[in-house]
C-alpha cells in the first residue's frame, strides 16, 4: 500500500499543515504552480516528491519538473499535468494523451477548483486537488489524500486546510 498526498497551486505559499496532513503519506504529488524552488525543496526534503511545472513556475522549476509526469505506483498508471481540464472539457492536447497512455488516474491543477470525477468514456479517475496556496479566487484551500493498494484506489479524502484571502 502506498499513501499519497496530492496538492496543486501553492504559488510560493508554504503552510505547515502540509506536513501535518501528509505525515502518514509515502509520497507527495504536486500538480503544478509550485511557485518557488524553496517550496519544492521543502517537499523534496519531506517525502518522495513528484511534481509537474505549472504556468507560473519559473525557469528553474520548469527545468526541475516536466510539463507531464507519467508513472506507475503499484500497477496504477498516473498521468499528471498542470493544465489539463476535466472529463468533457479537457485541454485540446489531453484526450489523445489519455487515449495513448491509458492511465488509471489523470491529475491536473490550474483551475483552483477541486474536482474528483470519473471519465466514464475512458475508465479514468480524474482528480484536481484545488488550490493549496493563498493566491487565487478560491474560498477554501484544499488538498487530497488517498491510498493505492495493488490495483485499488481507496480512502480518498478531501481536506480543507483553511480559507483563502483570494
Amino acid at each position: 500500500m502506498t499513501r499519497i498526498g496530492l496538492l496543486s497551486d501553492t504559488h510560493s505559499y508554504w503552510d505547515e499543515k502540509y506536513l501535518k496532513y501528509f505525515a502518514e503519506c509515502d509520497e507527495v504529488w504536486h500538480a503544478g504552480d509550485i511557485g518557488s524552488d524553496e517550496i519544492a525543496d521543502k517537499f523534496e526534503a519531506f517525502r518522495t516528491f513528484r511534481a509537474v511545472s505549472g504556468n507560473i513556475d519559473g525557469t528553474t522549476l520548469k527545468t526541475r519538473y516536466p510539463v507531464f509526469q507519467i508513472f506507475e505506483v503499484e500497477g496504477i498508471k498516473v498521468v499528471m499535468t498542470h493544465i489539463g481540464g476535466y472529463p468533457g472539457r479537457y485541454h485540446t492536447t489531453i484526450p489523445q494523451l489519455l487515449d495513448n497512455e491509458k492511465p488509471n488516474i489523470f491529475i491536473s491543477g490550474h483551475s483552483h477548483i477541486l474536482k474528483v470525477m470519473n471519465d466514464k468514456q475512458r475508465g479514468i479517475l480524474h482528480i484536481n486537488p484545488g488550490a493549496a496556496g493563498r493566491y487565487g479566487y478560491q474560498k477554501v484551500r484544499t488538498i487530497v489524500r488517498f491510498k493505492i493498494d495493488g490495483n485499488n484506489i481507496d480512502d480518498l479524502e478531501v481536506i480543507e486546510i483553511g480559507s483563502s484571502p483570494g
